[in-house]
């Protein structure tokens, strides 16, 4: 049985992945698909390779990542017209490879009539799963899907009550990881936070002040991409809020509205519906004490080279853990530090596998505690990834998911 992931890599990642490796952009496909590959980010293959054993051929299309699509492209005769490249690249790919089971990880990218459309160009395809891991607003798109899958217990429990097809399946970790870092070099990082800082609704809003407060009581270490929060771009707060303005008393002058929708410094206001505010920043506080973002093997590396890491859940999962990077940092030997959660005990031995926090003070005072006492520190750390290498497997999920393709009917 054929399997095919959909996905897409962040930009920033991408950015800095071909910066890195610049002598890529211009070789062949798979060259390129395998170094972004061997370089675990987010799920890499590690979906597809832990079907294998289950009797799928598994592969993985990173929709986004330019240099690599238009090669396949170029490899391939494919036409595209560059303002659809991504959808009409990935169509192609997706016919040529003929899948029977797709996947699909990214719900925010791809449209219900393109996912429609890929369902009646490839006959092959008997069944679409979609994963949902992090809030949304419209909900339409999930109709396309067969059936859907989160990580997340409140989402799984929204999709039933709405009369879809859900499953709960936890994320993993991925035990080659371990062959492509260092584990037993001296742990130079105290205490760090490896991750994302977005203030949308649903997502960190309680977690930049939650970091502020560690920050300004341990020396806890950052590495985020908060380059849209720069102190330049808070500057720069009174000019958005002046054409915020003027755009709003526009809109009582329609003979101006087709002026600014071909003014592209000016157009996106026009999509905005509500005033700029230092509420759309990060606090200065963090931004002043972080570190560039680090991804894939480079991540692990760091997750590896931490005495102990902080894990801090987006508010949609209020009640539910949820998150990778439980599984990232155990997974590489690294003692968790994180909040606590109704179901946390199923994954994890609190207190023995991994510690856990209910408030910033709490917080503190074991991070603290964990860093005097290194001993109880690595021994946790141990028993975690002890943990995680036993039950929270790829491998492991992998089986789950054969299951929940075997039972869906369509």
């Amino acid at each position: 049985m054929r399997f095919l992931r959909i996905t897409t890599n962040y930009p920033s990642y991408l950015n800095q992945f071909y910066t890195r490796n610049s002598d890529l952009k211009n070789k062949a496909y798979s060259s390129q698909h395998q170094q972004l590959i061997e370089d675990c980010f987010g799920w890499s293959d590690f979906w597809s390779h832990s079907m294998e054993p289950l009797g799928y051929q598994g592969k993985d299309c990173l929709a986004n990542a330019e240099y690599l699509q238009k090669a396949w492209a170029k490899e391939n005769n494919i036409n595209f017209a560059e303002k659809y490249w991504i959808e009409e690249i990935l169509l192609a790919q997706v016919k040529d490879y003929s899948p029977n089971v797709l996947f699909i990880d990214d719900y925010a990218s791809f449209t219900k009539i393109f996912i429609d459309d890929l369902r009646q160009e490839c006959s092959s395809i008997k069944l679409i799963i979609g994963w949902c891991g992090a809030p949304f607003i419209d909900n339409s798109i999930f109709s396309s899907y067969d059936i859907v899958l989160s990580n997340i217990l409140e989402f799984v429990q929204v999709f039933r009550d709405q009369g879809r097809k859900a499953e709960y399946v936890k994320h993993a970790f991925d035990s080659r990881i371990l062959s492509k870092i260092n584990c037993d070099q001296p742990k130079s990082v105290n205490f760090s936070f490896i991750g994302s800082i977005f203030k949308g609704s649903g997502y960190h809003l309680q977690r930049e002040q939650f970091i502020k407060e560690l920050v300004k009581k341990t020396d806890l270490e950052i590495w985020s991409d908060l380059s849209l929060s720069s102190a330049k771009e808070i500057n720069k707060l009174p000019i958005h809020q002046v054409i915020y303005d003027f755009v709003q008393i526009s809109r009582q002058f329609p003979i101006l509205i087709p002026v600014i929708s071909k003014t592209p410094k000016v157009r996106h206001y026009l999509k905005k519906t509500s005033r700029p505010s230092l509420d759309d920043y990060i606090d200065p506080i963090i931004i002043n004490n972080s570190n560039l973002p680090i991804y894939g093997l480079s991540m692990f590396q760091q997750l590896a080279n931490s005495k102990l890491t902080l894990n801090n859940h987006i508010n949609a999962s209020s009640q539910s853990a949820s998150n990778m990077r439980m599984f990232e940092a155990t997974g590489v030997g690294t003692c968790l530090l994180t909040d606590w959660k109704e179901n946390l005990s199923e994954l994890f031995e609190i207190d023995k596998e991994v510690i856990s926090y209910k408030s910033v003070d709490e917080c503190i005072e074991k991070a603290k505690w964990l860093l005097e006492h290194p001993k109880e520190r690595e021994e946790i750390a141990k028993a975690g990834q002890a943990r995680t290498l036993k039950d929270h497997t790829f491998a492991q999920r992998a089986i789950q998911l054969d299951s929940i393709i075997k039972k869906t009917s369509i």
